[in-house]
């Protein structure tokens, strides 16, 4: 430790190859968690927790859906807009006739990287934390779960570990 501050653990698995094709779970999240993204509204039987964008999500959403268009080799399977963070399902593909080759392949921190770039320019600088959080598929329950886990977390909202109410501050 220097000056008191636990030394940061890295976020990335060291030696693996996020080129390589398969499925990842990423999440990111707004700067200081807060919550610029959607709303979580509805909460009866009638109406289940879902999400309302605000204009800020709708071009996530929109960067999120066009991310094939930049990466052709790269699927969305799932997603969802938190108010304060981001989850995303995604496959990256083998690229068809290069022999196996990974030139071309995007990794998981690209897409990122991109979809905080595009939201940023149209809206303001600062807009994100660092990083981000990813979760290498390992099996078909492993995506199973992880993509339940998107579509329950509307309704789980209000449990998450990023759920602030208004005007509290994350410690």
């Amino acid at each position: 430790m220097m000056d008191g501050l636990p030394k940061r653990k890295h976020p990335r698995l060291k030696k693996y190859d996020y080129s390589s094709v398969g499925s990842y779970f990423i999440t990111f999240c707004s700067k200081d968690k807060k919550q610029i993204l959607s709303r979580v509204v509805g909460r009866a039987v009638l109406c289940p927790p879902h999400i309302a964008l605000t204009p800020l999500g709708k071009v996530v959403a929109d960067c999120i859906e066009h991310a094939h268009t930049i990466y052709p080799t790269v699927t969305i399977d799932k997603y969802v807009i938190m108010p304060n963070h981001v989850h995303i399902l995604m496959t990256i593909h083998a690229v068809a006739g290069n022999g196996g080759q990974r030139t071309g392949r995007p990794t998981p921190q690209n897409i990122v990287h991109a979809i905080k770039n595009a939201t940023a320019r149209k809206f303001f600088k600062g807009l994100w934390q660092d990083s981000f959080y990813d979760h290498i598929i390992r099996d078909q329950l492993d995506y199973d779960t992880i993509w339940r886990y998107i579509d329950d977390n509307p309704a789980k909202w209000h449990t998450d570990t990023f759920y602030l109410s208004e005007g509290e501050k994350h410690p």
